[in-house]
């Protein structure tokens, strides 16, 4: 969907319907992107600007749980502050950063320079805040910064059987369901099977799939390997890698189209 500018230079709204907020145009350093349920804004370092979200849209700027009366109806609202910019939860609910840090009510946090997917925290189910702050491309000339900054990011580089698996494991959290956790293996491997009915997805290749991927990234991320975890274990080591991959936008909700498109498999470790 094409971009839409609604007020200043400094301050423009964008429709429901981008698949990546790394789809928007030009940015500078420092810029503030925010996506609710029905779209979202962008705003200026320099904007002098607070985007309020919440459940009430004519309320706030960017709509999130607009069906759900556990949320407030403006939850939150983040400003600039000392050149970063700080989310404030003024809601009833906490706010979830990637992981299980929790920003309670009245309390404050920092927001990264990266794409953060925040999650208020409801009874039911956990609404979906992504956040995006335009980074500063080293060694990029001011000429050129705008360009740069806005080029897809890096994430992690995933084998397409590497993605396949880690979809299919990982469905429950790009489905937005309530309190997700990851699927078991056997459940991997049955819905695999039933995809690719030619192909022997077994529990243990599938495991086997996602083992390697947590070993090559635990060199840059903490929190992948099992001596890194107190027992009893359980699904740290899955729900971990799945937060790291959703927070660096290595897998997103488009993704499951891998599970709607039947074929052969692609190819990797068996």
């Amino acid at each position: 969907m094409a971009w839409t500018a609604r007020t200043s230079s400094k301050v423009d709204v964008f429709p429901k319907g981008h698949d990546s907020l790394d789809e928007l145009p030009p940015a500078a350093p420092g810029t503030l992107v925010v996506r609710g349920a029905n779209g979202g804004i962008r705003v200026a370092p320099d904007a002098g600007f607070d985007v309020v979200f919440g459940r009430c849209e004519p309320d706030v700027h960017v709509c999130v749980g607009p069906d759900d009366p556990h949320v407030s109806r403006r939850h939150g609202h983040i400003t600039r502050e000392q050149s970063r910019w700080v989310l404030y939860n003024t809601g009833r609910l906490p706010i979830r950063f990637p992981g299980a840090r929790l920003v309670l009510a009245g309390h404050r946090a920092p927001l990264p320079v990266a794409h953060t997917p925040l999650f208020i925290v409801a009874p039911e189910r956990e609404h979906l805040l992504e956040v995006r702050i335009v980074a500063r491309t080293p060694g990029a000339s001011p000429a050129h910064r705008h360009e740069a900054d806005t080029r897809d990011p890096a994430g992690w580089r995933l084998s397409p059987a590497e993605r396949l698996v880690l979809v299919c494991l990982a469905q429950r959290y790009l489905r937005s369901e309530p309190w997700p956790q990851p699927l078991t293996w056997a459940q991997v491997a049955d819905e695999l099977g039933r995809l690719h009915p030619g192909d022997p997805w077994t529990a243990k290749r599938a495991a086997h799939v996602v083992t390697q991927v947590r070993k090559r990234l635990s060199a840059k991320v903490p929190g992948l390997l099992e001596e890194e975890h107190p027992p009893p274990l359980g699904n740290a080591l899955n729900h971990h890698l799945i937060t790291e991959l959703l927070a660096t936008t290595t897998i997103g909700p488009p993704d499951l189209r891998l599970l709607d498109e039947p074929g052969p498999t692609p190819p990797g470790p068996r």
